[in-house]
């Protein structure tokens, strides 16, 4: 936008502000001033409301504290118990499904991964048995010969 431009779409703004009849301003400014003093308002009064609350529960929150606590901690443990048991049981449903898709042929994700790390299992198994097979022949041989 070019200077000229800027000015006409400023000036069109203030002669936008400028319609508006002076009557219809003091109605918004009026209407902001009420909403906001009723939120400030409101706002006070949670306030008191909640300190005469927390003075009138800090009594009672001491003298029931030896029963709320335990309580507390039991409902506490009571949760973290099924939300353990809940978890515990969603992974095991998991694994046996994966498994039974392995069994059945059906390839799931991972299958591949656990097909690469058997054969090198098991051909490192394979080279430990020749290995073992070799030390028992030459330790046999090797104890004739004495």
């Amino acid at each position: 936008m070019d200077q000229s431009q800027h000015q006409q779409h400023g000036g069109t703004m203030q002669q936008h502000q400028q319609q508006q009849p002076r009557s219809y301003q003091v109605v918004k400014a009026a209407t902001a001033a009420t909403a906001g003093g009723s939120m400030l308002v409101l706002s006070g009064l949670i306030l008191a409301a909640t300190v005469i609350m927390l003075t009138i529960a800090t009594p009672l929150l001491v003298i029931f504290s030896p029963v709320l606590v335990p309580a507390l901690i039991t409902v506490g443990l009571l949760i973290t118990g099924f939300l353990a048991s809940g978890g515990f049981g969603i992974a095991a449903i998991t694994v046996l499904s994966w498994i039974y898709r392995y069994v059945t042929g059906r390839h799931p994700p991972g299958a591949d991964s656990l097909d690469q790390a058997r054969m090198k299992l098991a051909g490192k198994a394979r080279e430990m048995k020749d290995r073992a097979t070799e030390f028992g022949q030459q330790h046999v041989t090797g104890q004739q010969t004495s």
